[in-house]
Order: C-alpha cells, then sequence, then structure tokens
C-alpha cells in the first residue's frame, strides 16, 4: 500500500514505558517505530510524575518491598509481579537511570556518596530516590533525547494510534485459513494534514498511558483519555480490574484544573487539616495523615460531604520556609502562581482520579491475550497493583516491564519468526466536520457522570444512573464517529465513552469494597 510503512517493532506512547521498550529493543539490534500524540514529552503522566521512583532502602531486602506492595494491594496484588519488580527494579534504576542517563537524583544530605531517600505512605521504610519534586521531569526528558538519538528508532511525533490492526478486522484478504487473534500495527492519524496510514509491525508495545480524564477531576494530562485500553479492547484482549481507579487525596484546587500535590509532602511532615486547621485523619486511619491514598481520599471526601466545604487543607507551613522551596521547587512555584504561598499558608487540596490499578492483563514480559500484542505502564494490568497502588511503584513498574516488553519482542524478532501481514483496507474518509460544541458536551457528561455516579464511593443506584446515562451516549457518540471527519479530538471522545463504560460495568459487578473500589451497599 502506498500509505503504509512496516516496523520491527511499533511503540505507541512515548512515557517511560514506551521509552523503556524502545530503548531495549533498539539496544538488541531491532528497528523501532515510536509514537507521541504531542510534539514534546509533556503529555505523559511520567513527566507530571512528582514524588520519585522507589530504589532501595539502606539494608533493605527485596522481600521488605514486597511486603509493603502486598500490603497495599488489599490482598488482590501478585506476589508473583512484586517479587518481580523488588528484584529487578533496583538493579535497574541502577544501570539505566543512574549510571547510563545520568539522572541527577538529589544526593544525600547524611550520607556522602549516597541519593537521598525518602517515605511515602504505605512504606515501612525509606526507600524512594527523586529529583526535587520533578522526578518523572527529569526522567522523561533524559530518556527521550536518547531515544530520539538512537540510529534505529523513529520518533513519530503528533501522531495518534487509531486502532491496532488485527488481521480478523482489517484484512482485505478472504480469511481461508485459520490465524489466532493477532495485531499487525496500528492505523495512525497524522494531526498536521489530517491524514490516515498504517504502520504495519511484527510486534506492537502499547505503552498509551491512562485514564484520568474520563473523571471531572484529574491529576492526569488531558490525553489520558484511555486510549490503550479502548484500543486494545476493540481488538479482542482481555482487560481486567478496571474498577481499581486510585483518586489521589491531594490534588491543588483551582479554577483551571487540579495539580498534583505530590504524597511526598505529606512523607515530609504536611498535615491534612480542615479549614479550621484541625487534623481529622487519625479518626480514618492509625498513620494520620500518612494513611493509604484509598483511606486518605474517602476521608477527604467524606469530610468535605459532612461539613459542605469545597475542599481540605495540606498544612506544611511549620516547616522551614527555605527547606520546602529547596524540596518542592515545582509545587511552590505552581502554588505562587495560583495566589498561594505554601511557606504561610495551607494549600486547598481536593481527591482527583490519578491512577489505573487495572488495565489489559499481561503477563511477566508485556505478552497480552492477543498474539503480538505487548502493553506496559499504566495502560497494562500485571497484577502488582491489585486493589490500591503503592506509592512510587508506577515509575518501576514502567522500567521494569516496559524493559522486560521490548526485549521480549526483540527476541522474537530476532528468532525470525514469520511474520504474517495482511493487505490492510485503505481508510475511508468522512466529510462532514465535526461540532467542537457537541465534544465538549459529550466530555462533560462522561466526567460528571464518572465523577458522580462511579468515582470515590459507588452504590448500586449510582451505577445504574450512570449506566443509563452512558449507553445512551455511546450510541450517540458512535453515529458522531462514522459522520464526521477524523480527528485526534473525535478519536479521544470515541476511546473515552468506552473505557468509561468499561470501568463502570466491572464497578457494577464487583459488589465486594476492596481497596480503591468502594461501595456503600
Amino acid at each position: 500500500m502506498n500509505n503504509s510503512t512496516q516496523t520491527d517493532i511499533l511503540v505507541i506512547g512515548s512515557g517511560l514505558g514506551g521509552l523503556a521498550a524502545a530503548w531495549r529493543a533498539a539496544k538488541q539490534g531491532c528497528e523501532v517505530t515510536l509514537l507521541t500524540r504531542a510534539s514534546n514529552p509533556e503529555d505523559s503522566n511520567t513527566y507530571r510524575a512528582q514524588g520519585g521512583i522507589i530504589y532501595r532502602g539502606r539494608g533493605e531486602r527485596p522481600e521488605e518491598l514486597v511486603a509493603d506492595i502486598l500490603s497495599a494491594g488489599a490482598g488482590l496484588s501478585s506476589p508473583e509481579a512484586a517479587a518481580l519488580l523488588s528484584h529487578e527494579g533496583p538493579r535497574l534504576v541502577k544501570e539505566i537511570l543512574i549510571d547510563e542517563l545520568q539522572v541527577p537524583f538529589d544526593p544525600s544530605p547524611k550520607f556522602p556518596g549516597e541519593l537521598d531517600l525518602t517515605k511515602e505512605a504505605g512504606h515501612s521504610i525509606p526507600r524512594i530516590i527523586h529529583f526535587k519534586d520533578r522526578t518523572g521531569y527529569s526522567i522523561e526528558r533524559a530518556f527521550f533525547e536518547r531515544v530520539k538519538a538512537h540510529p534505529k528508532i523513529k520518533v513519530i511525533a503528533n501522531a495518534t494510534a487509531v486502532d491496532l490492526l488485527t488481521p480478523s478486522h482489517h484484512s482485505t484478504e478472504p480469511t481461508d485459513v485459520y490465524r489466532p487473534l493477532s495485531c499487525v500495527g496500528a492505523y495512525v492519524l497524522d494531526q498536521t494534514d489530517g491524514k490516515i496510514f498504517s504502520i504495519l509491525a511484527k510486534e506492537t508495545i502499547l505503552a498509551s498511558g491512562g485514564l484520568g480524564s474520563v473523571f471531572l477531576h484529574t491529576t492526569n494530562p488531558p490525553g489520558a483519555r484511555g486510549d490503550g485500553i479502548a484500543m486494545a479492547y476493540r481488538a479482542g484482549a482481555r482487560c481486567i480490574n478496571l474498577q481499581y481507579i486510585q483518586f489521589h487525596p491531594t490534588a491543588l484546587l483551582a479554577p483551571d484544573g487540579c495539580f498534583l500535590i505530590s504524597e511526598t509532602v505529606r512523607g515530609e511532615g504536611g498535615r491534612v487539616v480542615d479549614r479550621h486547621g484541625n487534623e481529622f485523619m487519625q479518626k480514618f486511619h492509625p498513620a494520620g495523615s500518612l494513611a493509604p491514598r484509598d483511606v486518605a481520599a474517602r476521608a477527604i471526601y467524606q469530610t468535605m460531604l459532612e461539613s459542605g466545604e469545597p475542599c481540605v487543607y495540606l498544612d506544611i507551613t511549620h516547616k522551614p520556609a527555605d527547606q520546602l522551596r529547596e524540596r518542592f521547587p515545582g509545587i511552590y512555584a505552581v502554588c505562587i502562581e495560583r495566589g498561594i504561598d505554601m511557606t504561610r499558608e495551607p494549600i486547598p487540596v481536593v481527591p482527583a482520579a490519578h491512577y489505573s490499578c487495572g488495565g489489559i492483563a499481561t503477563d511477566d514480559a508485556g505478552r497480552t491475550t492477543v498474539d503480538r500484542l505487548r502493553a506496559v505502564g499504566e495502560v497494562a494490568c500485571t497484577g502488582l497493583h491489585g486493589a490500591n497502588r503503592l506509592a512510587s511503584t508506577s515509575l518501576l513498574e514502567c522500567l521494569v516491564w516496559g524493559t522486560r516488553a521490548g526485549a521480549g519482542a526483540a527476541e522474537r524478532v530476532a528468532r525470525g519468526d514469520r511474520f504474517y501481514f495482511p493487505q490492510v483496507a485503505d481508510w475511508r474518509y468522512e466529510n462532514e466536520p465535526a461540532d467542537p460544541a457537541l465534544i465538549s458536551q459529550d466530555w462533560l457528561t462522561i466526567q460528571q457522570t464518572m465523577w458522580n455516579y462511579v468515582g470515590l464511593i459507588r452504590s448500586e443506584k449510582r451505577l445504574n444512573r450512570a449506566m443509563r446515562v452512558l449507553r445512551e451516549l455511546d450510541l450517540e457518540i458512535a453515529r458522531f464517529y462514522e459522520k464526521c471527519e477524523i480527528s485526534d479530538s473525535i478519536i479521544g471522545l470515541r476511546n473515552g465513552i468506552l473505557t468509561a463504560l468499561l470501568i463502570l460495568e466491572e464497578a457494577d459487578q464487583a459488589r465486594e469494597s476492596r481497596g480503591c473500589h468502594y461501595r456503600i451497599d
């Protein structure tokens, strides 16, 4: 086809999971094509990650981290996944991030030659390394520059994956022989000219990130629409545990959207208080302000409901001002921009959708139930997080599973397996322009419905109401999609409504409150 290209490995997404996968596959000799929706790496949850990445505590044994992960996961975390992360993670942090990329993690003020270790909620000891409060930024920038410069990696920016290609759905050839359900690449929208082309790949790795944008309040970037979940589901992949949405307890409340106030602020001594300055978290958990995220988020939400207040406050004014400006320069700058001096006054905060503990079901090498399709990062469900994610495990999971998926895909390519590439149908274009008012209103309906009925506290009545609203909207959006000119916003809306419905259906079926899925009935 004139509008198709081929590559050994297609990576969809440029956060840490995608970068690690592309990097390892290229180092093993594969030609890699990496797609990113943006022109720079800022539209990713990796870039926004503040707190840090797990390394290893002083004198720590891997079993100690495993125990903390299993405890936070409310009994649903995979012991095998936790053991894998605990044994391989610190080594990869040292080899890739510290030695190879030379990410400038903060040095220890007490132990010369060592890195500073901090502790977050749910951790039994300090084991998290960081760069100020911009850890994800420092990792993403360093890694993205290396990936762009690698001769075997082609980065295509301003490109949106439309759908995964599967022979059973997209081949123009007769299916006269049995072929297992497999992925052979993706349709891709070039945002610069509106044209759609296909990339055929021997292996495809989804690293498209999260789904927080289907909720009204989220710490995620706008692109976290559940694109990967929706594409994989349409391709036939198994998705699991989508009811477990972690709401971060402390997001800055502001008219122009939420901004994450890192858990490290609580870890460094920040106290959650009401508008009178009274601490209330001890009523909900013995750890008080350092309670696990799901407990803290529900406690804050419940306190807001009972008081009628729009927020609670995070108070760290008892710490020296210079120390706060040095430790949290990013948070301090954003607060100042919004008229808040965190060294002198508490920060108004609300819970916000932060992380999906579920996703596309994968094994220890990122393989999904669809042949030749792997998934890494937040779009995947490795079993590590169970019903609730332990703080600062997400970046490490991206590094570990991204590296393993890239290595596994490259090994399969190197074996010389016979890869089937079908003739893929050309994209059929429609000429009716999309009405931005409809797109905007449809998104508001999705986000408000999910926030009010499928948010922190759920019930059968709320879920039933959400089901009626979203199923009707799904039909409208499907008709909209079929008639309109294709665009990134239309693709996102189509993926967003499907992702919202998948979350809703699993929340409705899960009758037991567990971790960050909480039902009052």
